[in-house]
Formats: structure tokens, C-alpha cells, sequence
């Protein structure tokens, strides 16, 4: 990357609600505009059966379902989010379950090449049944709860089925039992 693209401001190509097209010398990337900082929550659920909790839904850009763990912006609708917040919101919003208790593990970038977008992976505690889940307006959520032993597995079929998995499932299925350093959860 050329020394102009660190530090040259941003031509913007295109703005949307949502999202903005820039270019930063020769490099043009994808920029969420919410809340100003393009941050993320992936929540790691298990529910008190040792089932995990997995949201299915189909997503615009894929044209296909996926297969995801409980996710959403941090700042959604104009809010002053922390990461907690966002957590325990979307997951009583997509899932139905509350958490007692949530630990933000690690936040990082999702594709450094091509967006601003960065993920921070939390892992939820404690949950507790609250509603039936399913998403806010149009989201249509269908709410998986899977034994964790047989988890991956169940992963795998839905993958034969045709269902897109987000890539990021193995790292949460690993977050359950190992904080990012290795070692062990509490």
C-alpha cells in the first residue's frame, strides 16, 4: 500500500444507509457507517441443557441461508452501545434468551482487505429463557439449539444441505471451553 493511502482522506464513491464505498489512494474498501466505528458482536451461547445456540436466516448478499451464531451491530438504530449491551440485545432478539452474565473475549477485523468492519467475540453466561427469538422486522430468524457435543457434526449436514456457514462458528464452538489465549474457560 502506498504511503497516500494511510494518510490521504477518503473520496467517498458511494453512501448508502448503511454502508460506503471509499477509495484511499489506489485502495477502495467497504465502510460501515453506523454508530462510527464498524464494530460487531458475535455472541457464544450455550444454553443451560449444554445446547448451543446457532441463528439461521437467509442473508441478501450470499442468496443463500446461513448458518451463524447470534450476531448484530454495536450501535444498531443510532445507540450508544457498549459491547456488553449489544451482546445481551441481540441475543434475546434473535435467540430468546437473555444472558446473566457476558465477557468480551477478543475483537478483531472480519476481512482487513476489503472492510472497516471489526467483530468482537463474547461469550454469554448464565442464560436464561425470555421470548421465542426469531429477529426484529423483516429478519425472519429460525433459532437452532444443538447439543454441543454434536455440534460440528450437525454443522457439517447443514453444509451438505446448502446452507452457507460463517466461518467464524469454529472459532466460537472453540471459545466455549478455551479463552483466545488457550486457556481454559471459566
Amino acid at each position: 500500500m502506498t504511503s497516500d493511502a494511510q494518510t490521504d482522506a477518503p473520496e467517498i464513491l458511494y453512501q448508502g444507509d448503511w454502508l460506503r464505498l471509499v477509495r484511499r489512494g489506489t485502495w477502495e474498501a467497504c465502510e460501515r457507517t453506523h454508530g462510527g466505528n464498524g464494530m460487531a458482536v458475535l455472541v457464544i451461547a450455550v444454553t443451560p441443557d449444554d445446547d448451543v445456540l446457532f441463528v439461521e436466516q437467509y442473508r441478501v448478499p450470499l442468496g443463500a441461508r446461513t448458518i451463524e451464531m447470534p450476531a448484530g451491530l454495536v450501535g444498531d438504530g443510532g445507540s450508544t452501545d457498549s459491547l456488553e449491551d449489544a451482546a445481551r440485545r441481540e441475543l434475546i432478539e434473535e435467540t430468546g434468551w437473555a444472558a446473566g452474565r457476558v465477557e468480551v473475549l477478543l475483537t478483531g477485523p472480519t476481512t482487513a482487505g476489503m472492510s472497516n468492519e471489526r467483530v468482537a467475540f463474547v461469550r454469554a453466561r448464565e442464560l436464561t429463557r425470555v421470548g421465542t427469538g426469531g429477529g426484529v422486522d423483516d429478519e425472519a430468524i429460525i433459532v437452532h439449539a444443538v447439543p454441543r457435543a454434536t455440534a460440528p457434526a450437525w454443522l457439517m449436514r447443514k453444509h451438505a444441505e446448502g446452507y452457507e456457514l460463517d466461518l467464524k462458528l469454529w472459532a466460537g464452538l472453540w471459545m466455549i471451553d478455551f479463552n483466545p489465549d488457550g486457556s481454559p474457560a471459566d
